[in-house]
């Protein structure tokens, strides 16, 4: 029987020997790859090395240049005229100051924010303490009484019973004087005398308050915290001159202001 007596397929080209597959089916194949989204980096090349290297080599070069001319790229001294005053915005006055106020209130102010940084975590924001392990000072007689014993309980801490006879948590309040400036400790007693309900009404100066700093200096043992019993030698006030409450200062420098004619 000869090839010709069976019949030829006509719609499935890929049974018969004598015709390429790929051409038949090329309609098909296009009809395919059309509906996909073509890559548009299919047909590049990657970056040589060389392209590398010659970017690495203009960055140095560029890096080097910068550094020499950066001193005086960046230098104000350098890219502003000298004897260049900037001047003032239009409409604004000669001289501006801030209006005085009463030595107290700044002070206060001042020691608040020491307080917070340095008292906070254990007399608490009301200065109430959680009587249990940290006492009051709120009342305080220790706190409000004679500033010289209340300086030295600062710096120096506490050990054993406060002014009401109780021994709080572990019986030891750390000293607080460690890095304190007189001015600092100044705030932080003024702020802590008359506020909570506290109302001594004065100011310990910086003066007084660097009194209190010789004074601790001068202990046998400036490492250990006072007592009850070695209190009863500070019972009396700061050495310094007095400061009336409500003096007006400036509110930067905090030195009293002149009175105006």
């Amino acid at each position: 029987m000869s090839q010709d007596s069976f019949p030829q397929p006509t719609g499935r080209p890929d049974l018969d020997d004598l015709i390429n597959v790929t051409t038949a089916h090329s309609g098909d194949a296009t009809a395919a790859a059309a509906r996909e989204h073509r890559n548009p980096g299919a047909d590049k090349e990657p970056l040589s090395i060389a392209a590398f290297a010659l970017c690495a080599v203009m960055l140095v070069i560029g890096g080097t240049v910068i550094g020499k001319t950066s001193g005086s790229l960046f230098d104000y001294g350098a890219s502003v005229k000298p004897n260049y005053v900037r001047g003032k915005a239009p409409g604004v006055a000669d001289d501006i100051a801030l209006p005085p106020k009463p030595i107290l209130d700044l002070y206060v102010k001042k020691g608040q924010s020491l307080y917070s940084a340095k008292c906070n975590g254990c007399h608490g924001a009301d200065g109430k303490g959680d009587g249990v392990n940290y006492p009051s000072l709120v009342g305080s007689a220790w706190s409000t009484g004679h500033s010289e014993r209340f300086s030295q309980i600062i710096l120096n801490g506490l050990q054993g019973p406060t002014s009401t006879g109780k021994v709080y948590g572990a019986g030891v309040m750390p000293a607080q004087g460690g890095g304190m400036s007189a001015q600092d400790l100044a705030y932080i007693m003024t702020f802590v005398r008359n506020s909570f309900g506290n109302t001594v009404g004065d100011v310990v100066t910086a003066e007084m308050a660097q009194a209190a700093i010789d004074l601790a200096a001068k202990r046998p043992d400036p490492s250990a915290p006072v007592n009850a019993d070695e209190l009863k030698s500070y019972e009396k006030d700061l050495a310094g001159a007095k400061m009336d409450p409500t003096t007006l200062v400036d509110p930067i420098t905090l030195k009293p202001v002149e009175a105006k004619k």
